[in-house]
């Protein structure tokens, strides 16, 4: 089994800054991207930002704002956001699309997720 852990969320005032890390451990044969979700109350879940093979992309929402990190060997993700905005509340999820073994497709795994709140 594979375990994404998270860490990093907590309440900030507008225009700060947080940094949220994940870390994934278990039977991992290879990781291919790596990825932060969120959601917020009553809306779906939306993609935030996401790093494969040292390229990224971000959701228009945050671009020029956050900053994804990751490190396939260590099988580690940060998101570093600035500028905070209340707009960004919402519970942050890490994802990881990992393959358990050789010849495998890589699956979806999730962690628990971290509450991210802006407000003054």
């Amino acid at each position: 089994q594979v375990q994404l852990v998270e860490s990093g969320g907590g309440l900030v005032q507008p225009g700060g800054s947080l940094r949220l890390s994940c870390a994934a451990s278990g039977s991992i044969f290879s990781n291919n991207a790596m990825a932060w979700y969120r959601q917020a109350p009553g809306k779906q879940r939306e993609l935030v930002a996401a790093v494969s093979g040292g390229s990224t992309n971000y959701a228009d929402s945050v671009k020029g704002r956050f900053t994804i990190s990751g490190d396939n060997a260590k099988n580690t993700v940060s998101l570093q956001m600035n500028s905070l905005k209340p707009d960004d509340t919402g519970v942050y999820y890490c994802n990881a699309k990992i393959k358990t073994a050789w010849g495998t497709r890589p699956v979806d795994y999730w962690g628990q997720g971290t509450q991210v709140t802006v407000s003054s």
